[in-house]
């Protein structure tokens, strides 16, 4: 199955007739189209029209554009930008909506497209059905009818200044005191719109030294790119030969932020919310966080100890969203390095994580990124994944379920098993075709014990 349509949006893998065609792509495109033209009625519909690092991206772009301008859409090409760039500029310009061309942290091989909202946050469920039944019913057909006047298509190349601008005018963000702690940063782009957005950030911060691998946007990635310890090789390497204070990673369209500490270690893509939410519910008043299931029970452990209440959500950007508005959370996000600060934006953001953590870096009393780390509860997680049939996974459900009847169950989102100071996630992947295991506990032996039952039971299916 090299083609998911979720509520992460689609993604497929490229020439492969089972995957991302050109057919599907047009099939969606108009269909998001014509869910806009009934949303507003003898309205102008301007969307944007964004991309990531990908060789693929402009071809697409060009689909898009195309598509869309055909139903008397006009569009905005702001071209290569991080996601969360795309999301601040819709609701800055007052547009009704964007597409961004990613299929965010899966290999090159793959793409997809992301929809957004006039307030540029993901489609919520509800849309995203309507979008898919146009598709899948093929009901988008009976409004192909020639317009008119087609739309028009214009270029902007300002969206990402408009983005660091905002981060920069943020209370929370301390650029003076970043400025005088005269970090060395080291930065893996991961060749795509991460990395120049970093360079530009991190120089108005005020951070002098920056190194840089993976900087330039090319026809490939300099490695599988995921932000993952074990993909991060060369980041350790650099970090370490050149005294950095810290190393920055980022995935192809910029919304997760994973850390090296200065020693090489790996910071840990899960602390990556935790520290950015500690700075927050340290100097906040409201002290509400939200977290999705699969994500690490330090952010509720901080949360708590601080005073405040923490809450959780389905796995998927948009329900951690409608969580956090829900509570009136004043930060949360997703444990995949995923920050998400309503005071910009409610949208993952690596550039606005990376400036809350060097803002708490350069303002607490720790000194190194690795003695931040040590202030944090210490957990070990385990995340694999299982080629499973849906059939398979919801009798795996049953087995386990009999397992652990004693202990709290979960089935809000797969199935959640928490134990006294553990706990293990499964589901299917929003994203690619798999079931996502996630297994948390005090230390690797406990973790690793119940990935072995789990792998018993499958055995035994």
């Amino acid at each position: 199955m090299p083609f998911i349509a979720s509520i992460s949006g689609i993604r497929g893998t490229l020439k492969d007739p089972h995957g991302l065609t050109p057919e599907l792509v047009l099939e969606y495109v108009l269909g998001l189209g014509v869910y806009f033209k009934k949303k507003y009625l003898n309205k102008k519909i301007n969307i944007i029209i964004a991309r990531d690092g990908r060789a693929s991206g402009e071809t697409i772009s060009k689909l898009i554009i195309a598509s869309l301008n055909f139903l008397g859409i006009d569009t905005i090409d702001i071209g290569q930008v991080t996601t969360p760039t795309a999301g601040i500029f819709v609701k800055k310009s007052k547009f009704q909506g964007a597409v961004v061309i990613t299929a965010s942290h899966n290999p090159e091989n793959w793409n997809g497209l992301k929809f957004l909202n006039e307030q540029g946050e993901f489609l919520s469920s509800r849309d995203l059905d309507k979008v898919y039944s146009l598709v899948e019913n093929k009901s988008y057909k009976n409004y192909l009818v020639l317009e008119n006047k087609f739309g028009k298509n214009i270029q902007n190349g300002s969206a990402l200044d408009f983005h660091i601008k905002k981060i920069l005018s943020l209370k929370e963000i301390k650029k003076l005191e970043i400025s005088k702690r005269n970090l060395k940063v080291a930065v893996d782009g991961i060749n795509s719109v991460g990395g120049p957005a970093m360079e530009k950030l991190l120089k108005v911060l005020g951070v002098k030294q920056v190194l840089f691998i993976n900087k330039k946007m090319s026809k490939g990635f300099g490695h599988n790119p995921e932000p993952l310890e074990k993909n991060l090789t060369e980041l350790k390497k650099v970090v370490i030969k050149n005294n950095c204070d810290l190393g920055v990673a980022v995935d192809p369209d910029g919304d997760r932020l994973a850390l090296m500490c200065e020693n090489g270690k790996f910071f840990g893509e899960e602390n990556t919310l935790v520290t950015a939410s500690k700075y927050i519910l340290e100097i906040s008043e409201n002290k509400v966080s939200v977290s999705n299931l699969s994500s690490s029970q330090s952010l509720k452990n901080i949360t708590e100890s601080l005073g405040g209440k923490y809450f959780f959500s389905k796995v998927g950007e948009i329900n951690v969203v409608e969580k956090m508005k829900k509570v009136k959370a004043v930060i949360g996000g997703e444990g995949n390095g995923g920050v998400i600060f309503p005071n910009l934006h409610y949208m993952r953001d690596s550039l606005v994580g990376i400036s809350l953590i060097l803002s708490y870096l350069s303002t607490s009393s720790f000194m190194t990124l690795s003695k931040l780390k040590d202030s944090l509860p210490h957990y070990v997680m385990l995340k694999e994944k299982l080629n499973l049939s849906k059939d398979k996974l919801e009798l795996l459900y049953k087995v386990l379920k009999i397992e652990f009847k004693n202990n709290e169950i979960n089935e809000e989102d797969g199935l959640k098993i928490i134990f006294i100071d553990k706990w293990v996630h499964l589901r299917p992947s929003n994203t690619e075709p798999i079931c996502r295991v996630y297994i948390e506990a005090k230390n690797n032996i406990e973790a690793k014990g119940i990935l072995d039952i789990i792998n018993n039971k499958i055995s035994n299916l």
